[in-house]
Formats: structure tokens, C-alpha cells, sequence
């Protein structure tokens, strides 16, 4: 393999076999290529796409680089969920818990934040002692016992990955379908699962700014991901507002909770999380319809089963055991939590959602550098939907803070991304397209 002959053929616009794609990606991973090589691959690729089986092939050979788990004494279907990115998007919390109470096993794989996005781990990291990264056979124990366990990526999972990613991160290749599809699915793949379901973000608070930028890499996944034999299906949600009522990390896990215990239905987040549950049920082969899918997981939810795996996830992770019943003691609290006010009467009608997320991290809620400590408790609740009538002086949501001058600062960056007017906003759809199969 001569790497300078692939890159040209991809330079002038030709295709790759699998073959060479493969032989590529071993070097990589070897170390047998330079950062140049790899960058000037990465532009080609950029600038020229790949098509399906190209991408296909790119895929299975950086899931193929490290460790790919199977699961051959589980009794289940190994399904999954991944989103790419938003701002107050706790989904997976609740999700796995969900959909392993209807019988599915869900070795959820997660990562940290991502720009103004909140990190599932770094939310998960505010329950003491709860494990991120146990051992691959843990894992699979947790797995095989309760059905679901949430936790971080091991050097050991698509480490080409990592590098790739990490070239791509200073050379302005991240923008590009193929290689984000790529990604995804290999660390996903990686993790031997059988179904999976996308969600696409799209709006000011996602990486994908239109529509049609969204239903480009929805279809890219799902068709690479079918392609190399994963049942996946991709919805696309709107992130033109936070999601939960919330965003930040403790104030994240105590809203799962309370969703857990049945005290967010018929919000906006629910209905996210319910048509997720249905959409994995229904490729898990766990239903036979989006309609029984949903009934079932609306069953496990109601009964508290969901609930019940959530703190038996927690605790075989190392996490209290008593979380489900003491997490407002569990959970850390921020020393400030005060109201951020309306500035104005009015409707709140529109989110500059980026923003807030921008505002968790200038609190201290993420991250600026890789090696920046985070404080979990601080963040933003009871944050009013878009369409609500407020007054002025009303609060229109809570600033979590380490200290005064933070909290003065956080009021200020959260105002900055809120809009007032004197007529309500039109209503808008949370799940806007699917993408795949037609299962319903």
C-alpha cells in the first residue's frame, strides 16, 4: 500500500475500494502515517465525498481498529440510541432505562461535551462514584444483569478514531458528512449492537443549522449504517430551544429523575424520549409497530420499572444505592440558585440556544480545554418553553452558581439568548422528519 496513491486517487475524484480504504486505516492506526498524509486524506475526502460503499468501507475499518464487542450470551436484542448534540438534551438518561425495562439490552456508549453541548457523561460524573469507565467485562455483566449500562469510550474502542478525529479537529475537515458518519458509527458499530436509532439535531442549538443539512447526514448514517447491517432508523429533532427545562449537569440528572417518577409528561422532552423508546422497540424487533412500541414503553415508565433499572444501573456502576430514593441528598447543589428575571412582558418567542448552552459552560458547567475541571452544579432550571406568556420581573428561569459575581455574570449570558415579544411565537413540531425503514 502506498499511501500518496490513495490520497491521489481520491484527490482526482476517483473511488476507493475497500481494500485500499482498509489498508489506509491500518497504517493509521499503526502509526505508519504521517499527520500530513492522514490531513491531505481527510481533505480529499472533503472535498470530493465518498459514496455509500466507500463510506461503508471506511466505517468497518476504523470500527475494526480496536476492540468490537459481541454479545453471544444474551438472551435480548443489543440496541441503541445517539444524538448529536443539543443543549438541555438528557435523553440517554432516561432512554436506556426505558427501552432495557421493554427488554432490550442497551450498552450505551457516551461521550462528553462537544462545543456549547452538554456531555452525558459529564452529567452522570455529578452522581458520586458512579464509574464512567469500568472494565470491559463489568460492562458486560451490567449489561447482561440489568439491561442497561451508560459509560464512556476505552481507548480500546476505534482508536483510529481518535486519531482521525484529532486531525480533522485543527485542519477544518469536521464538516464533512462522510467522515462524521464514519465516526459515529464505528464507535457505535464497535459496540456490537444489532439496531440503532439517530437523532439528528437541527436549529441554532445543533451542529446541522437547516433542514437540509439534517436530512443529508440522517440519510448518510442510515444508509451506511443498513449497510453494514445495523437496522437504523434516524428522527430529526428541533434544537431551537433547550430541550428539557433545564441544562447544565446536576440540574440535568435531578430532571431524569423526576421524569423517571413520572413528573414530565406531556412536555416537550417527553415526547422526544417516548418516540425514541418506540423507534429502538420497533428495530429491536421488540414490536411490531410504532404504536405498540409506545404503549409498551409508556408501560415501563408509568410502572416505575424504568426507574428501578435507572438505580440498579447507578449502583452496580458504583454509585449510591439508594439513589432512586435520596438523589435530591446525592446530587450536588450549587451555594447560589437565584431567579433570572424577565426583562420585559411579553411572549418568550425565540431561544438563541447555542447561547445558553455557552452560558452552562461560562458558569463552569463545561468545558474551555480539554483538561478544564467542571463544577456539576451549576446550570440553568426551570427554564420556560418558547410560547409562554411572562411579565416583567418573572422569573423565566434559575441561575445555579458557584458564587454572586458568577451568578450575576450567568444572568446576564442567559438574557443575552432569550427574546421577548409582544405576540406568541407559531407552534412548532419537537420530532420534524424520520428517516429509514417504515416500520409504523
Amino acid at each position: 500500500m502506498i499511501p500518496q496513491e490513495i490520497i491521489l486517487t481520491k484527490r482526482n475524484g476517483g473511488m476507493l475500494d475497500a481494500t485500499e480504504i482498509s489498508q489506509f486505516i491500518q497504517a493509521l492506526s499503526d502509526g505508519r502515517l504521517s499527520d500530513g498524509q492522514i490531513a491531505a486524506f481527510a481533505m480529499t475526502i472533503w472535498f470530493n465525498g465518498m459514496n455509500r460503499d466507500e463510506t461503508v468501507a471506511l466505517t468497518l475499518a476504523m470500527r475494526d481498529s480496536g476492540d468490537v464487542m459481541a454479545w453471544p450470551d444474551l438472551d435480548r436484542p443489543v440496541a441503541d440510541k445517539h444524538s448529536t448534540g443539543g443543549v438541555g438534551d438528557n435523553v440517554s438518561l432516561m432512554l436506556a432505562p426505558i427501552v432495557a425495562a421493554c427488554g432490550a439490552a442497551v450498552p450505551m456508549i457516551s461521550g462528553r461535551g462537544l462545543g456549547h453541548t452538554g456531555g452525558t457523561l459529564d452529567k452522570l460524573e455529578s452522581i458520586p462514584g458512579y464509574d464512567i469507565f469500568p472494565s470491559a467485562e463489568r460492562f458486560r455483566e451490567i449489561v447482561g444483569e440489568i439491561g442497561c449500562a451508560i459509560i464512556g469510550q476505552t481507548g480500546e474502542i476505534a482508536p483510529a478514531d481518535k486519531r482521525l478525529y484529532a486531525i480533522r479537529d485543527v485542519t477544518a475537515t469536521v464538516d464533512s458528512v462522510p467522515l462524521i458518519t464514519a465516526s459515529i458509527l464505528s464507535k457505535k458499530l464497535a459496540a456490537g449492537l444489532q439496531s440503532l436509532t439517530m437523532d439528528i439535531k437541527v436549529g441554532n442549538g445543533a451542529f446541522m443549522q437547516t433542514m437540509a443539512e439534517a436530512q443529508v447526514l440522517a440519510r448518510s448514517i442510515v444508509d451506511v449504517a443498513n449497510g453494514a447491517g445495523v437496522r437504523t432508523t434516524a428522527l430529526i429533532t428541533d434544537m431551537n430551544q433547550p430541550l428539557a427545562d433545564c441544562a447544565g449537569n446536576a440540574v440535568e440528572v435531578a430532571h431524569a429523575m423526576t421524569f423517571l417518577e413520572g413528573g414530565k409528561t406531556g412536555t416537550r422532552l417527553h415526547e422526544v424520549v417516548m418516540a425514541f423508546a418506540a423507534d429502538m422497540l420497533v428495530n429491536a424487533g421488540l414490536a411490531s409497530s410504532l404504536a405498540e412500541a409506545h404503549v409498551n414503553a409508556a408501560r415501563a415508565l408509568e410502572s416505575g420499572a424504568a426507574l428501578e433499572r435507572f438505580g440498579r444501573m447507578v449502583h452496580a456502576l458504583g454509585g449510591p444505592p439508594d439513589f432512586v430514593e435520596n438523589w435530591k441528598t446525592h446530587l450536588p447543589a450549587a451555594p447560589i440558585v437565584r431567579p433570572v428575571p424577565a426583562p420585559e412582558s411579553g411572549f418568550i418567542s425565540a431561544y438563541a440556544t447555542r447561547e445558553t448552552g455557552l452560558a452552562v459552560i461560562a458558569l463552569g458547567g463545561g468545558r474551555t480545554h480539554p483538561d478544564d475541571t467542571i463544577d456539576h452544579r451549576t446550570g440553568f432550571s426551570t427554564i420556560l418553553p418558547r410560547g409562554t406568556k411572562v411579565e416583567r420581573g418573572e422569573p423565566i428561569a434559575f441561575v445555579h452558581a458557584a458564587d454572586e459575581a458568577s451568578a450575576e455574570r450567568g444572568t446576564w449570558h442567559y438574557l443575552s439568548a432569550v427574546t421577548i415579544a409582544d405576540e406568541a411565537p407559531a407552534a412548532s413540531p419537537v420530532v420534524l422528519d424520520r428517516v429509514g425503514l417504515e416500520t409504523a
